[in-house]
């Protein structure tokens, strides 16, 4: 019992943390899950897809944003494209090369952050329907390659003038649409195990409950400091990517 309680109060700071910044879910979770070995990864991997949909649903439908912004269709049409062809490309990028390429990307995303902390004011215009395809594509193949997709659409979207409000709800709305079609992909190849199925099953109470509590709260930080917050996230994947990444690549 004591497994399950830990289990769920982790599920409640990670849904928690995903409807402040728009993004984090798995970072949170996998990470608190995984630093005390509490159950295998892969399930929780799975179990990630099924909170994130929910989260999403239930966040949008309170905020009354059910309705996907029309400047990121592109972004997302993108995103999935991206999805799939990082998936596909997995097969071909193995072994050393494929940890170089995390290592560099760890890389990429611990400077991103850090330009990310100085840029004092967002950008003066919205970006170009191509910088948001371009990002969308991008985002995608890191998801479907790494199962990263979140660091280059928060980097781009925190850099835009819009409300807190308006990045969070776009941000959700992408992450959800991908966890979806991750959620269907591995449904039809079979690889749902019964103990996701369980993880999932009584998570399901906890991220309806904060998400419904936290989604018609305004954040509890300002601006500049939630923008802190989103780098210090970054970092922490950039930095695990990048530790993980070497520790592979010195044993072999």
């Amino acid at each position: 019992m004591t497994g399950i309680a830990l289990y769920l109060l982790f599920v409640a700071i990670a849904v928690y943390v995903q409807s402040l910044t728009g993004f984090a879910l798995a970072l949170v979770l996998l990470g608190l899950v995984g630093a005390i070995d509490l159950y295998p990864l892969n399930d929780v991997v799975n179990v990630l897809s099924i909170i994130s949909l929910i989260n999403a649903g239930v966040f949008l439908h309170r905020r009354g944003a059910l309705r996907l912004d029309p400047l990121l269709r592109p972004a997302l049409g993108a995103s999935l494209l991206g999805t799939v062809v990082g998936v596909l490309a997995l097969s071909w990028v193995l072994g050393s090369a494929y940890q170089v390429l995390r290592l560099l990307l760890g890389l990429s995303i611990v400077g991103c952050a850090a330009l990310l902390w100085r840029a004092a004011r967002p950008l003066p215009a919205p970006s170009s329907t191509a910088a948001f395809v371009s990002v969308g594509f991008v985002s995608g193949l890191m998801g479907g390659l790494f199962s990263t997709a979140g660091p280059p659409l928060v980097y781009q979207f925190y850099r835009q003038p819009w409300t807190t409000e308006r990045i969070q709800a776009s941000l959700v709305y992408l992450f959800g649409a991908g966890a979806l079609v991750r959620l269907l992909v591995v449904l039809s190849t079979g690889g749902f195990s019964r103990q996701s199925a369980g993880l999932a099953l009584i998570a399901v109470p906890v991220v309806v409950l904060v998400t419904t509590w936290s989604a018609r709260r305004p954040p509890p930080l300002s601006p500049a400091m939630l923008k802190r917050l989103v780098c210090v996230l970054l970092v922490a994947t950039g930095g695990s990517m990048v530790a993980d990444a070497l520790r592979l690549m010195a044993a072999r």
